[in-house]
């Protein structure tokens, strides 16, 4: 094990600075490291930076996990395949390629790293238009998802339009003829004519918008999240109406668009928190009656109306399921055959309907294939291969059952090689936001268990694993809850002779990170070492930096007496106390991140370096021209292996 020697990390500068917040005493000595460009905080990043370099030249195992992690990820991916007409276009991430390419008929449309050979330029969103000959296309740099978006002629591909600013993952909803688009700009709904300077503004309100046109053009639907609340308008743009209020202030997931078939169809989770799906006539929107009813063990995942059935799918105890209805009455016909238990992506289907279907299957091992679905044949077949092959993982998985600490049962899914006794754990958990964690390929999770260790995933209350009243047990006054179930998701795991406490490692990234963060300082004793990584961990001044006044609806609002107790009940920054055991802890964060600012880690990490009795080490890794998404591949397989190999020092898996 490697032991941090005492340098200036503990001596750092502590204020005074203690608030009087709805009559608590709220003690905040960090505060001046929330001010990232300040000399002070760039001289304790430089004193950072010195530790994690210092500390990664005796992770011995680095050189080997990397290498494991870069194997394993040579499967690249692939898409489903989008249609318009005779095109077809597919994202493909060949093996040794840093990003995605976007292909038409198998011809290279747009690559990132030709754009931008630095690799820090990532496409975040397209759309091509109903013929296929124009692509909508959004581009960030530097992983700070603040995209612009540009048209490009698909035979040629030049750029005939744009780019526009301000579409940070903007849907786009082409009209028939190609000329013109609905899309959001600065979180407005508008409409825009190629060629031209300015927009028709359609909708004025701010808030996060989805838009769906329908295959004939005639009718836009457009939803909107604002809070815990979900507005509808629908617009028949061949009267050239503005579009009518279908739904206002519903607390409740309700999504509608008109099928092929010229029907309303409309997916909600009003009176059916695993969602149901119903039918009706746009002429008509506001009557609408059940076409298939809510699954109250299944949530809904996906719907593809085709030519004589409609397929939807559906999370069962955190596996993939797709089920077949008739087109007509909505009787169950049927279920679509998949290679195993795992995961399915998103139905995708023609525009105007057909006989096929096409998804992604994933589980724990093996990669992401695209497969296909014959209606007319009710056959399923694989339709196209990760480019690249992994060979002989020897890993297990199994689907395991454990109780929270008020009885409710919930699982995990545990991947390790045949073998017995406690051996070097990774528990990762999430639990938030409505969130699913199915069985996916995973390189950091293969490269840990290929090098002797067991990598479990627990599903946590606040996913979406349930549906949307599960989602809810785990929010506001709720969110301990989920702590409790993480936590005993690590009791289970050493009772049953997994792992042990000095071999067991927390992993949680963004709402993970504050899981993370909760778990270690409320059960210090039960973990060697953890990786936080993008974390929120202020909770008291989280609505104040990131997209944090959008997460309200999750956490509470610390401006509510009631809310801030329950916040400051758990934030982690504000329960780390001095002279405690805490684990080995590595923050990763990113210096582009738009959502969870780093400062969070910052702070919660000068806090931990001063109070730790530990003789785990504390340490930061910033990675500078990153973001909270995606990112190159080679960056990703440092990060993965950094990671692994701090977990692996202190967690004892041999190297």
């Amino acid at each position: 094990m490697h032991h941090q020697a005492p340098t200036e990390a503990s001596d750092v500068r502590r204020l005074p600075l203690v608030e009087e917040l709805h009559g608590h005493a709220v003690a905040d000595p960090y505060r001046w490291l929330e001010d990232a460009a300040s000399p002070e905080t760039l001289r304790w990043q430089e004193i950072q930076d010195q530790l994690w370099l210092n500390h990664t030249a005796g992770l011995s195992s680095r050189f080997r996990l990397r290498t494991g992690v870069k194997n394993l990820s040579a499967v690249g991916s692939t898409s489903a395949p989008v249609w318009r007409g005779d095109r077809v276009f597919v994202l493909r991430q060949e093996a040794t390629r840093e990003h995605p390419v976007l292909f038409v008929d198998d011809v290279a449309l747009l690559d990132p790293q030709q754009l931008d050979p630095t690799g820090s330029t990532t496409l975040d969103s397209w759309q091509p238009s109903p013929d296929g000959s124009l692509l909508a296309c959004q581009l960030s740099s530097g992983g700070t998802e603040q995209a612009s978006m540009s048209v490009l002629d698909v035979a040629t591909g030049e750029v005939v339009d744009g780019p526009i600013d301000g579409c940070r993952y903007s849907p786009v909803a082409w009209l028939p003829d190609g000329k013109s688009f609905y899309y959001v700009r600065f979180r407005q709904v508008r409409r825009h004519h190629l060629g031209s300077a300015d927009d028709d503004q359609v909708l004025p309100g701010e808030a996060s918008y989805g838009l769906e046109l329908s295959a004939d053009g005639r009718w836009l639907t457009i939803s909107a999240v604002r809070g815990a609340a979900n507005d509808l308008w629908l617009a028949d743009l061949s009267k050239g109406e503005p579009p009518a209020v279908i739904q206002q202030g519903v607390d409740a997931i309700t999504l509608m668009s008109v099928g092929p078939d010229g029907r309303m169809y409309v997916v909600t989770t009003r009176d059916a928190p695993t969602g149901r799906i119903c039918v009706g006539d746009p002429e008509a929107p506001l009557v609408w009656h059940d076409f298939v009813p809510a699954d109250p063990e299944a949530p809904l995942s996906s719907l593809a109306i085709l030519d004589k059935v409609v397929l939807v799918g559906r999370t069962r105890r955190a596996l993939g399921e797709i089920v077949v209805h008739d087109l007509v009455t909505g009787r169950r016909l049927g279920e679509v055959e998949l290679p195993g238990a795992g995961s399915v992506g998103s139905l995708t289907s023609r525009p105007e309907g057909g006989h096929e279907a096409w998804f992604s299957y994933t589980d724990s091992i093996t990669p992401a294939a695209i497969m296909r679905y014959d209606a007319g044949t009710a056959r399923t077949t694989r339709w196209s291969d990760p480019p690249g092959a992994v060979e002989g993982l020897e890993a297990e998985t199994q689907q395991l059952e454990y109780s929270s600490a008020d009885g409710t049962v919930l699982r995990m899914l545990v991947i390790a090689k045949p073998g017995a006794g406690p051996r070097p754990t990774i528990l990762y958990g999430y639990g938030g936001f409505g969130q699913s964690l199915t069985p996916t390929y995973s390189a950091f999770a293969l490269a840990w268990v290929e090098a002797g260790g067991v990598f479990v995933t627990a599903n946590l209350r606040g996913g979406g694993e349930g549906g949307d009243a599960w989602h809810r047990a785990g929010t506001l006054a709720g969110k301990q809850k989920v702590f409790d179930d993480y936590i005993a998701a690590a009791e289970f795991l050493i009772a049953g002779g997994w792992t042990s406490a000095d071999q067991l490692a927390l992993c949680g990234e963004s709402n993970g990170g504050l899981l993370v963060g909760a778990a270690l300082t409320q059960r210090p004793e039960l973990f060697a070492a953890a990786v936080c990584s993008a974390p929120l961990l202020d909770m008291v001044r989280y609505e104040l930096s990131g997209l944090g006044p959008s997460w309200v609806p999750e956490f509470g609002s610390a401006s509510d007496p009631v809310a801030f107790e329950n916040l400051l009940s758990y934030s982690p920054y504000h329960r780390v106390v001095p002279g405690v055991k805490y684990p080995a802890v590595l923050f990763t964060v990113f210096g582009g991140d738009t959502r969870v600012d780093p400062l969070h880690a910052r702070k919660m990490c000068a806090a931990l370096q001063h109070a730790t009795a530990g003789q785990g080490p504390i340490l930061f890794r910033l990675e500078q021209d990153s973001g909270h998404g995606a990112r190159s591949a080679g960056k990703g397989i440092s990060l993965a292996a950094d990671m692994l190999a701090f977990l692996a020092t202190e967690t004892g898996l041999s190297s």
